[in-house]
Parts: C-alpha cells; structure tokens; sequence
C-alpha cells in the first residue's frame, strides 16, 4: 500500500530487540489482549517485557494512519504503534501476519508481542524493534527468502486468513474459500469496484470490471494454485533491511493465496530482474505468468482509487480494458 504522491504513509521503521521475550500468539487461537490499565503499554513493557525501566519514548516518523514510537529500556527497545480511533482488530490482524511470517524462518519481519485496547480508546500493538541497515539490501536474497516463506507455508484450510484484516485502511475480506478464481474475484477484485461504484458512483469501471470478474477464469486454466502465505502489501516503504544486510518485510495484510499475487505493487516495488531470478529459483515460474501479472496489479490501483481519488482510476481502467480485449470479453 503506497501513499498518494509518493508519500511513505504506511512504511513504519522497526529496530533490534536485545532481549526477546516470547508473545504467546497462536493462530490456532484468538490473540491474547491487554486487559485495560490506566497505561497498557508501559505495564506490558516492565512486566512481561522484562524491562524494569523506560528510559526513553521516541517517535518514528513514516505513518499517518498509526502512530509510531520507540521505546527505549534497560532490556531493548520496542517498538509500539498506536491508533486513537481504530479498535484491536486492525493490529490483531496485523500481529497474526507477522507471527504466521515470522513462524517460517524464511524472511525477517518483527516479531509481534501484545495487541491491546487503549482505555481512551483506540487500541496498539508491540513489536520487535530491528534496527535498519542503510540500504533495502540484496534483491537476489530478498527473491530468494520470499520464495522460501511461500513455499514453507501453506494453507489446508484454502485461500483466505484466520481474519479480515486492512490494506492500507481499506478493508481485506479473508474468508475461506475452496477455489482461488473464486476468491479473488470476490474479496479481492469485486469488492473494490462495489466500493469503487458506493463512493464514487462510478458506474462505467464497475460495469467494466463485472465483466472481467466473469471471465477471470480463463486466466488460469491448466495452472495448479497453492494456498501461500503472501505478505500481500509488499511495495517498497514495506521493504528494508536490517544491520546485517539481511531483507525484512514488515507492515503486513497476509493471506494465503497464489504466490503471483504477492507481486500486485511491485509496480511501486522496485523489483529488479535479480529479485525476479532469484525467487524462481525457488518457486519455478508457471505458464501464463506475464498474462496474469496486470490482473494482480489491478487490485492494488483499484484500492489506491478508492482510497486516494482519481489519479489511479486510469492505471485501473486501462488494465481492465486491456483483460476485456484480450478474452474478447
């Protein structure tokens, strides 16, 4: 999810935990929440995070959806993001991506702590705090860890994730789904021209895009499809490295689905022909691949429209139109 202009609006920096202790989370089970204390985040810091003082409070700039703090104590830093108006959902969703990513020993991302609700309202979640290298590291090694976290996990449940979570503020609808033709077009690409016709009355890309939904499945005949575990807003404010060179992926809105979808920003993403090469490497490229890479970027230009305004209405438009011409649709 990238920011209109070009604005790093939903990239949140992260820094290196010194002392780790273990969020009991489990996606088996409803994240455990903070019972409600006149300060949640300090009480969670100097009890469970072990730490027996804070010795400083820091913001972290690059969000306006959440705020972002680093809190500086005797045992690490961590890092805390708040939102005043949003209940524990939106960072309970955040927090079982990053623990599902986190499981596969693959790719780093922060690992998770404590979700909680504010007592004036709002809620926030802890997390590791990875101290960033200088640079957004080696794209042969982030393809080839990407490549490793799809491969390692997988979902017998189908496409979807234990919850709805957000891309960017807009909701992701999640729920279990058998085929993946279905699904997408569904949660993914039907749900944002609905949202697309409710706010802006725009009828034409709606009309449009129903048409496309109808016919998606000519787009993946003969492709066999596994249920991955997709980062699903990987765009390069959500990319970086840490003091070692070595990639982290954060700010998640996981799913498990087809990998190709993982690539739907990459139009702000900065993928390069090593990344590409090396990821797979590991995860072979499948028949029709270039066919089916515009239909990913369209999920991603429809919320960038319905979250931004018109500016992103033509990307989308013009993928449509192109998809319709192709399957004579």
């Amino acid at each position: 999810m990238v920011a209109h202009l070009g604005v790093n609006s939903f990239a949140s920096s992260c820094h290196l935990l010194h002392s780790s202790p273990q969020l009991s989370l489990c996606l088996h089970k409803p994240i455990v929440m903070a019972t409600v204390s006149t300060d949640p985040v300090r009480e969670w810091i100097l009890t469970e995070g072990k730490a027996s003082q804070i010795t400083g409070i820091s913001p972290v700039g690059g969000g306006c959806i959440n705020l972002a703090n680093r809190y500086t104590t005797d045992a690490g830093s961590f890092f805390v993001k708040t939102n005043r108006s949003i209940g524990p959902e939106m960072f309970e969703g955040e927090a079982l991506g990053l623990s599902a990513m986190y499981e596969t020993n693959s790719i780093r991302v922060p690992q998770p702590y404590k979700v909680g609700a504010l007592p004036t309202g709002g809620s926030y979640i802890i997390m590791e705090f990875i101290e960033f290298g200088s640079s957004r590291g080696d794209q042969a090694v982030l393809g080839r860890k990407l490549a490793e976290m799809h491969k390692a996990a997988k979902s017998e449940k189908g496409f979807g994730f234990h919850v709805n979570n957000t891309i960017g503020s807009t909701p992701q609808i999640n729920t279990w789904t058998s085929d993946w033709v279905e699904f997408y077009s569904k949660h993914r690409l039907n749900f944002q021209l609905k949202l697309a016709q409710q706010q802006f009355g725009d009828s034409a890309i709606y009309e449009k895009g129903q048409r496309l939904v109808k016919n998606l499945g000519a787009l993946f005949e003969d492709v066999t499809i596994e249920p991955c575990l997709l980062h699903g807003d990987l765009w390069s404010g959500n990319i970086s490295s840490d003091k070692n060179g070595e990639p982290v992926i954060l700010d998640p809105a996981c799913y498990y689905g087809h990998n190709e979808a993982e690539f739907g920003m990459s139009w702000c993403a900065g993928f390069g022909g090593s990344f590409y090469n090396a990821y797979f490497e590991v995860m072979p490229k499948q028949a029709g691949f270039e066919k089916r890479r515009d239909v990913y970027l369209l999920y991603h230009y429809l919320n960038h429209y319905n979250l931004f305004g018109s500016g992103y209405r033509s990307s989308a438009m013009s993928i449509i139109d192109d998809y319709l011409s192709i399957l004579k649709a």
